[in-house]
């Protein structure tokens, strides 16, 4: 569970810190840095509020199926756009075309639309980050853990950025979408069948089988269009 949290805010981290780059460069790194520390209290008001509404829930099975049902449809949303972009369907995201092409944005020259600019943008990325924690951290009775891998992934991101100063785009961004996206689906499809009465006979290991079945079924995707594409 932890591993999937760092990996996801790792990913966003990644997209957030190319769009604070930009930005900086054009109003200082104290403004944007300004901008990127309103846009993570306000994730944490987010995260703090999104639990303790969870937690307001007394039917057990009805938080573990609506939790359930939301990583089935989040992780397969990250799945199928790792499969196509691994296919070929889609480009891989570009962290470097990302960069340059925030750095011609016009607006970028006005301090005030600089600092908002950087301020949603964090903001935006991170709304993926509060609710892979909140939604896994609760269910699993370790949101603080949850929170703390997010901001492990943070840390390691701008420890990077500090070293780089340039766009990540080395990360294998597809990658680590397509795992943390089978892996969201395993969580989604073992709590949404439980919280409708389900029994797995090999209970919490049933999760190694339904990572490897939907692993398995991406890369079986993948050569499926790729080779589809191919043909003339």
């Amino acid at each position: 569970m932890l591993l999937a949290v760092f990996l996801t805010a790792a990913v966003e981290w990644v997209e957030a810190y190319t769009i604070i780059l930009a930005v900086a460069l054009s109003i200082g790194w104290g403004r944007a840095l300004q901008a990127m520390g309103a846009a993570l209290a306000a994730l944490a008001a987010l995260t703090a509020a999104g639990s303790f509404l969870l937690t307001r829930i007394q039917d057990l099975r009805v938080l573990q199926l609506l939790i359930g049902v939301f990583l089935l449809l989040f992780g397969l949303r990250w799945l199928a756009k790792a499969v196509a972009r691994g296919a070929g369907l889609k480009a891989l995201h570009d962290e470097a075309a990302e960069f340059k092409a925030l750095r011609g944005r016009a607006d970028l020259h006005d301090r005030r639309a600089a600092w908002l600019v950087a301020f949603n943008g964090t903001l935006l990325e991170g709304l993926e980050v509060w609710f892979i924690v909140v939604t896994l951290g609760v269910q699993t009775g370790h949101l603080a853990a949850a929170a703390l891998a997010a901001l492990l992934a943070l840390a390691v991101v701008a420890a990077m950025g500090a070293a780089l100063h340039k766009p990540l785009a080395r990360v294998p961004e597809n990658a680590i979408k397509f795992l943390v996206g089978a892996a969201l689906l395993s969580f989604g499809t073992y709590w949404t069948l439980e919280a409708l009465g389900y029994r797995w006979p090999l209970g919490d290991a049933t999760l190694i089988a339904l990572l490897a079945f939907y692993a398995m079924g991406g890369l079986a995707l993948i050569r499926l269009y790729a080779g589809t594409r191919a043909r003339p």
